[in-house]
């Protein structure tokens, strides 16, 4: 089984989801690639679009989300906002390579301001090709980033589960 993806851009980065969508829906490890927005001519701030696309993920319905913008930054943020999900933004190989095998990162970010297209087009690819290891030294940590999310009454935290 394919991986189900869903993509997504604010008007800062539109023109490079349209062209990594293509991609996408080429690629034989790609089951599924759900297109949240934006098209062209619309604006819709970026904080919508990034917390659709990581609830998305969130509730299991993709594997991962790219969302881009004019930086990645804010898509990063805003992704982080979702308790479960871990985004980052990725403008290298080593650093898309360390967002899965690290950290089980759900949600890859990128800037179109930032990066040519070409790049991202290899990063994206790069990122499919890349999966947790749950036997890896990083399960731990990770399992630890998991457990803060879990907010007890008093303000404190208790260990949760890590999606």
């Amino acid at each position: 089984m394919g991986l189900r993806i869903v993509i997504g851009a604010d008007s800062a980065a539109v023109d490079y989801k349209e062209i990594i969508k293509k991609d996408l829906e080429a690629d034989e490890r790609v089951e599924k690639v759900i297109d949240i927005g934006l098209k062209a001519g619309e604006d819709v701030d970026y904080p919508h679009v990034g917390i659709k696309g990581a609830r998305m993920v969130a509730a299991g319905e993709v594997d991962r989300a790219l969302l881009l913008c004019g930086t990645g930054i804010g898509m990063a943020i805003v992704a982080n906002k979702v308790p479960g999900i871990r985004a980052s933004v990725g403008h290298d190989s080593f650093s898309v390579e360390r967002l899965i095998k690290s950290n089980n990162g759900q949600v890859l970010t990128m800037g179109q301001r930032v990066i040519g297209i070409e790049l991202a087009r290899r990063l994206v690819k790069e990122w499919l090709g890349y999966e947790f290891d749950p036997q890896s030294n990083s399960a731990r940590k990770v399992q630890e980033i998991c457990d803060y999310e879990v907010p007890q009454t008093d303000g404190e935290t208790t260990p949760g589960s890590c999606s």
